[in-house]
């Protein structure tokens, strides 16, 4: 039986991580033989969750053409956030809730894509659909997801679907949903050990926003000054990475999962569409976004809109 290989974007979150083990057991539960894999390093929130659920990470891979020829994507479709040779394979299907952008294949697919807080939920629905139960250690991974993306139901990407998921899914994780997704959170907001270059590399995902090439990188903290006492220095890595990819512009996100706000350092040529789509002012490169907390809903669409007309 041909091999099919199910991962999510690079720098991979959560989601990503778990989504791919998720759908990957219920293929091969369906008889199709598929493996997740990853594009990137396991974060520390993560590793708690795999840790705590006991199962393995998925393996590191640079490539896929070399291995397969049909891929299945998880929380995302954007080819530049994909395998490097994503262009090799083809796609089968795609189970998403981002937008649509940069994406268009050769053959007929199945695309699911609902506009809910994370992967995982559309997963719980599918595992549904098909009549396979969900193990109790799959069941932690999808709950995981939901409670990193959805920041433990607090996100406005948070949907009602996502909150019943999360208490079903919970249940049969044998979890308490509050105590182990603060828990959960903290491990990833625990930046002690990162440097600068892993800070900036976490959960970074580059867009096309009109004209312009944009990248967002995103850490969450309980304490954001941990992050931002370290401004000199990361201004010099943003700088850098901007002048090697050719950006236009590069929006560091710290999010206060404690207080649910933000603060932007933005750095590169059109920082002024971060003032104009937030109605604010920049002072040393950075300001406070209050209650902004996701990319996805809150950050990506606004600067779309305001690139497009500049």
């Amino acid at each position: 039986m041909t091999k099919v290989l199910i991962f999510g974007h690079k720098n991979p979150d959560t989601d990503t991580i778990c989504s791919a083990i998720a759908y990957a057991e219920l293929k091969n539960a369906l008889g199709v033989n598929a493996e997740p894999v990853r594009l990137g390093n396991v974060s520390g929130e993560t590793q708690y969750a795999l840790d705590y659920f006991k199962v393995e990470a998925p393996r590191l891979v640079e490539t896929v053409s070399n291995e397969v020829e049909e891929v299945i994507l998880v929380d995302h479709n954007e080819r530049q956030q994909s395998a490097s040779d994503i262009d090799k394979v083809r796609v089968v299907e795609v189970i998403d809730h981002h937008r649509i952008a940069n994406f268009e294949t050769s053959h007929p697919l199945y695309y699911r894509a609902e506009p809910v807080g994370c992967t995982a939920t559309i997963l719980n629905k599918i595992y549904k659909e098909k009549g396979v139960a969900i193990r109790k250690e799959i069941a932690g991974l999808m709950l995981s997801a939901i409670i990193s993306d959805s920041l433990l139901l607090k996100s406005p990407t948070c949907t009602d679907e996502d909150v019943a998921a999360a208490k079903e899914l919970a249940e049969i994780a044998g979890v308490n949903l509050d105590s182990y997704g603060l828990e959960m959170l903290k491990a990833g907001a625990d930046l002690s050990d990162k440097t600068i270059n892993e800070l900036i590399s976490l959960d970074a995902k580059e867009f096309q926003m009109g004209d312009y090439k944009v990248e967002i990188a995103q850490v969450n903290a309980v304490d954001i000054n941990d992050v931002l006492g370290r401004q000199a220095e990361l201004e010099d890595a943003l700088s850098g990475v901007i002048a090697d990819k050719g950006l236009d512009l590069f929006v560091f996100v710290v999010t206060d999962i404690l207080n649910n706000d933000s603060v932007a350092l933005a750095l590169g040529k059109v920082t002024n569409a971060v003032e104009q789509a937030y109605n604010v002012q920049l002072v040393d490169n950075k300001v406070l976004l209050k209650g902004v907390v996701s990319r996805k809903s809150q950050i990506v669409p606004v600067l779309t809109e305001t690139l497009k007309k500049l």
